[in-house]
């Protein structure tokens, strides 16, 4: 089953950092089969319009609904073997026959000459066949795992659907991170070069060291180089989250929405453990599947069971079909049982009691990662928001320090080193309440696939 990865990265630069990451997500939904040509104009992305492209061309759902379609042929073909097959056939036929080939041997006669060769002679037929199981308990107890084969896929594409929209609801995330931070970065940088003007202009008048205009200049030139990194990085994700929700690779897009700070209120760790189990179609999927492994191991043990079997075909039959010709017909029923099969039955048993174990330890295994993965949820949840609250004093803190810091410095009260540090200090305050912001809605998209209603639960969450 899908498991969780996480993708971290780390850049450190003058108070800047940054952390990106997509997680519970395979690569195999960061893929998706691109949908028409790049349009000439800017594309206003909404979280909702993304959401449906993801749905409606990312890979590992596609991936999902074909393998879906697969289990449902898997189960007509098992339904035909206990419906009646029925065939027909119309010959015609022109035939000469030596009787001694058949064992027909006429003693001489002194009176006539009986002949030895028959024909030639012709004649035509038109005929029904058919074919049926009357009684097959494991052809039975095979269409009843199939059936359950196939709800199990049925229910994996719903997961499917859950993976891609927590694919979907990261990626857009993190790009709206992403221009968060470059807009923070950005006004880090016309702060830099508002100090860097102003130690100018103090030092043409003296009132300002030579080496404090170069600690300004290097202090701005940092801030410009970490702004270009972001900008890159902002364009990087841009480009993962068109291909994971099939955008074409040219189309210049931008977020519409955005994501602000808002509590989950009114549900508890139990009812989410208790909803995670009723509703994850993950979980569900994983029951049909031991579901069909008990009815295939049930299909082995049915393997010795006798079968009754009818054929028999009706016709007519004659040297010409529409004036000289006659009904025909043969029934036959048949009792089949085993007797000695060289130790084939006992071999389908036990192969078929190894896929059952292996499907029940899988349920057992999944059932208590769903259970982690809702507490992790709830963990996260709680952690970021401390986190943000923490970010967001500490950001009041810093702007103050920093106002403090420029007016010492207008006053010749203090060198720009005091103002640096200040600058660095919002630069980091601004940068971890962005982070706290995105590892809280990042939170709260896990816990909606934690309680297996990420679709309802991301757009409810998300838009709080």
């Amino acid at each position: 089953m899908p498991h969780a990865v996480v993708h971290v990265q780390v850049s450190i630069g003058m108070g800047l950092l940054f952390v990106s990451g997509l997680l519970g997500q395979q690569n195999f939904y960061q893929g998706s089969v691109p949908e028409g040509t790049a349009s000439p104009m800017p594309l206003s992305l909404t979280f909702d319009d993304a959401i449906r492209r993801g749905l409606k061309s990312n890979l590992g759902l596609l991936e999902s609904e074909q393998s879906s379609q697969t289990a449902r042929a898997e189960r007509i073909t098992a339904l035909s073997v206990l419906l009646p097959q029925v065939t027909g056939r119309l010959a015609a036929t022109d035939e000469q026959t030596n009787l001694k080939t058949v064992g027909i041997n006429v003693p001489p006669n002194p009176f006539f000459t009986f002949p030895t060769i028959v024909g030639p002679f012709s004649y035509m037929e038109a005929q029904a066949n058919v074919s049926a199981k009357v009684l097959d308990w494991t052809a039975r107890r095979n269409l009843k795992s199939a059936r359950a084969n196939e709800e199990a896929a049925r229910l994996s594409v719903l997961g499917s659907r859950d993976l891609v929209v927590q694919a979907v609801a990261n990626a857009y995330l993190l790009v709206s991170a992403d221009a968060s931070r470059v807009e923070a970065v950005k006004a880090q940088v016309d702060t830099d070069q508002a100090l860097y003007k102003r130690t100018v202009d103090q030092r043409s008048a003296g009132l300002a060291a030579g080496i404090d205009v170069l600690r300004s200049e290097v202090q701005l030139k940092t801030e410009q180089q970490v702004l270009v990194a972001a900008r890159t990085q902002f364009e990087k994700d841009k480009l993962a989250l068109g291909r994971i929700i099939g955008l074409p690779p040219a189309q210049v897009f931008k977020l519409a929405d955005s994501a602000p700070f808002s509590e989950i209120t009114g549900i508890t760790l139990e009812e989410a453990l208790r909803l995670a189990l009723d509703q994850r179609p993950d979980y569900q999927s994983s029951k049909k599947l031991v579901e069909a492994a008990q009815q295939t191991l049930a299909a082995a043990h049915a393997e010795w069971y006798p079968t009754v079997d009818l054929n028999g075909f009706y016709g007519a039959a004659g040297p010409r079909l529409l004036t000289d010709s006659h009904g025909v017909f043969t029934v036959t029923g048949a009792l089949n049982f085993n007797i000695f099969n060289g130790g084939r039955i006992r071999g389908d048993i036990e192969k078929a009691k190894a896929v059952l174990k292996q499907r029940s330890d899988e349920l057992a295994d999944q059932g208590a990662q769903i259970d982690v993965q809702v507490r992790t949820a709830f963990l996260d949840l709680q952690s970021a928001s401390d986190q943000f609250a923490v970010a967001r004093e500490n950001l009041v803190l810093a702007n103050r320090t920093l106002d403090q810091a420029r007016d010492r410095f207008s006053a010749g009260v203090t060198d720009t080193i005091e103002v640096v540090q200040a600058q660095g200090s919002v630069a980091s305050a601004n940068d971890n309440l962005i982070s706290a912001l995105y590892a809280h809605n990042l939170a709260k998209v896990e816990l909606a696939r934690a309680m297996g209603m990420t679709e309802q639960g991301v757009k409810k969450y998300i838009s709080r």
